[in-house]
């Protein structure tokens, strides 16, 4: 008399709130449709995961220096014996369930700089292992992008084929895959479980303006892009501090968010070159905290893609600062395609003329995505549904709620 025995796999309680707050929106789920499911996590923060979360959790590379710079012979022996040890503790921890989740986040892609041995190949162990244990491995409304380098294309084309289940969030990562040699025939498009999660109460009217909350990200480009990335940031960085300059020239209050623990250099090096008692910055521990600090903004720019989720969440007027097409997809499915506006090359002048157009358009906006976001729970729960046809039916269905894996 055994319950479902479901495992949760990524780069989670590693600072990302994104990503935190697509396992949340996962659990949420779990929780309340499948209470008698036993669920723990091989993720990157296991400590940060059990103390939020409340379930067991591994922690996902043995060698403690994975993504650090190996430059010293041992810790490149320590990185290398790290890929051996992984493949063996993978392998024993996915047989222990039913079902392994990967709950949203971009692993199929390379948006941001990747070693193709990182994550990449945990990513390939976790779909092998899955494979061969006979444990169903299901990526659910995961990111994908086209990817340069040829070792970690390979690593994340088999770890697509090698799934039990596959699921995108959005048109063009279900596109990339294919490129890749993916069949996708069978494969479905719901948004982001990010949009699963509770939105606050919006806030009560009033006169008074509220402030701009602008999203920042420590940025320096993707994948093929690190021969320039310092060009790449310093470029970002520029353009966002004039911006937020002429902000404060108007009187405007400026309201500094993040989306990882990297970006608050980001956060520093703005309130260092903005002296004015106009730029705060806020220190949100999820998306939860997010969206709270965006119902009380009057408009959004934002880079992270889960930043933006949380605007429109909140039914906040937002403009994408795009650093990859996930978030022009976002923002076209959301239909606010024309407030984007290219991260590689902020021009402050551009992005003030299209922020000035989203306020005046505010009314319009809030409209739309009200109604989008109305469209996005109806399919969520389609996801859900799919979802709940990978579990195998419990032979135990008295446990009260979530445990450990024995």
């Amino acid at each position: 008399m055994t319950p479902v025995r479901v495992g949760v796999f990524g780069l989670l309680g590693s600072g990302n709130l994104g990503n935190d707050g697509s396992l949340e929106a996962l659990l949420g789920h779990l929780r309340a449709e499948h209470p008698g499911a036993v669920v723990d996590a091989l993720c990157g923060g296991p400590e940060a995961v059990t103390a939020r979360f409340g379930i067991p959790a591994t922690r996902l590379h043995w060698y403690r220096g994975e993504y650090r710079t190996a430059s010293r012979a041992g810790a490149i022996v320590g990185k290398g014996l790290g890929k051996l040890v992984d493949a063996f503790r993978t392998a024993a921890w996915v047989r222990r369930h039913d079902v392994v989740i990967v709950p949203g986040m971009g692993v199929l892609e390379a948006t941001l700089p990747l070693r193709p041995w990182g994550f990449p190949y945990a990513l390939f162990l976790l779909s092998a292992s899955g494979r061969l244990l006979g444990t169903k491995v299901a990526f659910v409304s995961v990111g994908a992008a086209p990817i340069g380098n040829p070792s970690t294309r390979t690593l994340v084309r088999w770890s697509a084929r090698l799934a039990a289940y596959r699921s995108y969030r959005d048109e063009r990562s279900r596109d990339a895959l294919r490129a890749m040699g993916v069949d996708t025939a069978r494969d479905r498009v719901y948004p982001d479980l990010a949009f699963a999660l509770p939105a606050p109460e919006p806030k009560p009217p009033s006169d008074l303006p509220g402030p701009v909350c602008l999203g920042v990200m420590d940025f320096h480009g993707g994948d093929d892009d690190r021969a320039r990335a310092g060009e790449i940031h310093r470029r970002y960085l520029d353009g966002t501090i004039r911006f937020v300059r002429a902000l404060v020239d108007e009187g405007r209050p400026v309201r500094l968010l993040t989306g990882d623990t990297c970006d608050a250099s980001v956060v520093a090096a703005i309130l260092d070159a903005v002296d004015s008692s106009l730029v705060t910055a806020a220190e949100p521990a999820s998306l939860a905290d997010l969206m709270d600090e965006m119902t009380a903004a009057d408009t959004v720019v934002a880079v992270r893609y889960h930043n933006l989720i949380c605007a429109l969440k909140t039914g906040t007027p937002v403009l994408a600062v795009s650093y990859a097409a996930k978030s022009e997809a976002l923002m076209d499915r959301m239909g606010l395609g024309a407030y984007c506006h290219p991260a590689r090359a902020v021009d402050a002048d551009r992005l003030l003329e299209q922020f000035r157009e989203l306020e005046r358009n505010a009314a319009d906006v809030r409209r739309t995505i009200a109604e989008r976001g109305e469209a996005a729970a109806r399919d969520l729960r389609d996801q859900f549904d799919a979802l709940t046809a990978l579990l195998p039916s419990p032979t135990d269905t008295t446990t009260p709620t979530m445990r450990e894996v024995p």
